[in-house]
């Protein structure tokens, strides 16, 4: 039997689960393992909205510091709270395999006049309006990411965007208390640990933060062993998929606490890759649409990075720069 691997994990519930999942994986392949519980900043303060935390890095760096000083052998990330630049000695040990990459609203159901909420969807915003019996006051949906903001006032610009943090299950119970009409979260994070309420819709609409949906688990550069053990259940899909969005984000401006967007998909031999960037206040967009094959999909992220700046991106990127001052 070989060593002992100390998996570090933050201590919410779909943080333990993801954690609990790649211990299953190193089982499965014969690595026992056990794990360490470790406290983020992140988790600490529930109140300042993260964009005002310096968000990069904010849930990943007590776990940095822990595997840096030998307190742990490997870190599980939500891959998309992952900086695009790892601390130094800090490596990828395996990507696993996708899940949802989507962004759903849940919404409250005493909200409702009458109608369907997939409506939400379609092309014309404006049907959407009509479901609500407050239609000559902004709606007022909840979520702390300035890429869901952007993005929902690019397509509803009258709506109030409220500030909304915490672990998934104190979002969720947040939304149950408050007199929002809805709020937004990543379609993984609920389906992982069974919390998805019926009352919840997919939003076709939004592009995803960089590497949604995939976990992403890091080791110390020269732990050959760990390197080994989790190399096992690497998903080469994802892994490359994840990589192009995150060099994507990278060239942009390099942090998760940006209204930058990215999805790359592998299909037919093919990666098709997506991204916009969009102004704090969702008035102003840019899109980028790429495709190439998978043997020469390396640069993808990068290329298309560098068209958006070309054609309209480096305005929206420099006055997201500017406002960061």
């Amino acid at each position: 039997m070989g060593k002992l691997i100390r998996i570090g994990t933050r201590e919410s519930q779909l943080a333990v689960w993801q954690a609990a999942k790649v211990q299953d994986l190193l089982a499965k392949n014969n690595f026992p393992s056990e794990l360490v519980y470790i406290k983020s900043e992140g988790d600490i303060d529930l109140q300042t909205p993260l964009y005002e935390m310096g968000v990069q890095g904010i849930f990943t760096k007590s776990l940095d510091i822990a595997l840096l000083t030998g307190k742990i052998d490997i870190a599980v990330h939500s891959m998309k709270d992952v900086p695009t630049q790892l601390a130094k000695g800090i490596v990828p040990a395996a990507v696993l395999e996708r899940a949802s990459y989507k962004d759903l609203l849940v919404y409250k159901t005493d909200k409702l006049l009458n109608g369907d909420w997939s409506m939400i969807n379609d092309e014309d915003p404006s049907k959407f309006e009509s479901l609500f019996t407050t239609q000559n006051s902004p709606f007022t949906i909840a979520t702390s990411s300035i890429r869901r903001k952007a993005q929902w006032l690019n397509r509803f610009p009258n709506h109030q965007l409220d500030n909304l943090r915490g672990n998934v299950n104190t979002r969720l119970r947040k939304v149950d208390e408050s007199n929002w009409h809805g709020a937004i979260f990543a379609a993984a994070g609920l389906e992982r640990i069974k919390l998805r309420p019926q009352n919840s819709i997919e939003l076709e609409w939004m592009l995803p933060a960089p590497a949604q949906g995939a976990i992403m688990v890091v080791c110390r550069e020269a732990d050959d062993y760990c390197l080994e053990a989790c190399s096992h259940f690497n998903d080469n899909n994802t892994a490359i998929c994840t990589a192009i969005e995150r060099d994507f984000l990278r060239l942009l401006l390099g942090g998760c606490s940006t209204p930058i967007s990215a999805l790359a998909q592998v299909k037919d031999g093919n990666v098709i890759f997506k991204g916009n960037i969009l102004s704090l206040d969702g008035k102003e967009k840019v899109e980028v649409k790429k495709t190439a094959t998978i043997d020469e999909a390396a640069g993808l992220g990068k290329m298309a990075a560098e068209y958006l700046l070309a054609n309209g991106g480096q305005k929206i990127a420099d006055e997201i720069r500017n406002a960061a001052k």
